[in-house]
């Protein structure tokens, strides 16, 4: 199957129709104690109304036979700092691992790296600059060990723009899932940072089965929509796997009469990906889909997912699933109840427009 790159059909759209303002103190700069603590805001078919619960409360909300799909993928530490050879510093971002040493970074200088030119690591080794591949470098590491092993303990997490403080050694465990096993990603799906234990204990009890599917979330992902009309963006690109045996699970729980959660955008962005024709089919490669309303989504039948900044490319696709009018409703009902936002926020369970 060729790689997924286009732009899903939409009605014309601004980006300003997705703006909204949020107070400040609200964006979430640390995650609660317990994950499964925070607040789950339910979000049902309009007509009915809102409901303010927490996650934990999930085995209640949901039914026996229903799949929950997670993402696996797990946060490489992919920010590094150093310094060219005429001493001007320079901050890498890690987008995607290439294998052979290699990696596609952001590099932010005073003046932009040319191809052969070296960066000196904080952390040792070398950094060479082999040419650019779009808006990204193509960077070769000169370091002692495997690059992905080496990252391990030289690389930095790299928290979210709007989480205005350095990271600490709490990070590096609550910002992976508790199910990450597949190395890539430089964000975590954060829908799923609302999952422990003792939570996916109670949701196996009740009869909830849960899947998982692979999508290493890029440094895209933090880049903001430069032009007002949508249908002039071009979405950046993220690899996925989505494997047979979730598509068995997908086929076995719909025959059944059970529903389909996606726990996160990115599970959504990975299913839809997937879909041939209106079938789930195995699929490993890159994507670059951008779903904005006037798309219908038809992979899941439900949602679990945090709140997205205001014009996101992730905020326009809850809208295209739930509508527009009843996604800004429940958002302007979170702001009023002080929700927690972004990464470390609050989430909502959230089901289609009609």
């Amino acid at each position: 199957m060729a790689d997924i790159a286009y732009t899903l059909p939409c009605a014309p759209l601004k980006k300003s129709d997705f703006n909204y303002e949020l107070p400040p103190e609200l964006i979430a700069q640390a995650p609660l104690a317990e994950r499964s603590a925070s607040r789950l805001m339910l979000v049902p078919q309009a007509p009915a109304a809102f409901e303010h619960r927490h996650v934990r409360d999930l085995p209640d909300l949901l039914n026996p036979g229903d799949l929950l799909v997670f993402n696996d993928t797990r946060v490489i530490p992919a920010r590094l700092f150093g310094q060219k050879a005429s001493g001007g510093r320079v901050e890498i971002l890690i987008e995607r691992l290439l294998g052979a040493q290699q990696a596609r970074a952001q590099v932010g200088a005073s003046k932009s790296p040319k191809p052969g030119s070296r960066i000196a690591l904080d952390a040792g080794g070398e950094a060479e600059v082999l040419g650019r591949d779009g808006e990204f470098y193509v960077l070769q590491f000169h370091v002692p060990e495997a690059l992905e092993q080496w990252l391990l303990h030289a690389g930095r997490l790299p928290l979210p723009p709007y989480i205005q403080r350095e990271p600490g050694l709490d990070d590096r465990e609550r910002y992976q899932t508790v199910f990450a096993r597949e190395v890539g990603a430089v964000a975590a799906p954060t829908a799923g940072l609302h999952f422990d234990e003792a939570l996916l204990a109670a949701l196996s009890a009740r009869g909830v089965e849960v899947g998982h599917v692979t999508l290493h979330v890029g440094a895209g992902t933090f880049q903001p929509v430069r032009v007002d009309d949508l249908t002039d963006h071009v979405m950046h690109r993220e690899w996925l796997n989505v494997g047979a045996e979730l598509v068995q699970q997908v086929r076995r729980t719909r025959a059944a009469g059970g529903r389909v959660i996606g726990v996160g955008t990115t599970v959504v962005r990975a299913l839809e990906s997937a879909m041939r024709d209106g079938e789930l089919l195995p699929y490993a490669g890159e994507t670059q889909i951008f779903i904005t309303p006037g798309y219908r989504i038809r992979s899941v039948d439900a949602m679990v997912t945090n709140f997205h900044l205001p014009e996101s490319t992730l905020l326009m696709m809850i809208s295209a699933f739930a509508g527009q009018e009843r996604v800004f409703q429940a958002y302007r009902a979170a702001i009023a109840e002080k929700y927690r936002f972004f990464s470390y926020g609050d989430a909502m369970l959230l089901f289609p427009q009609g």
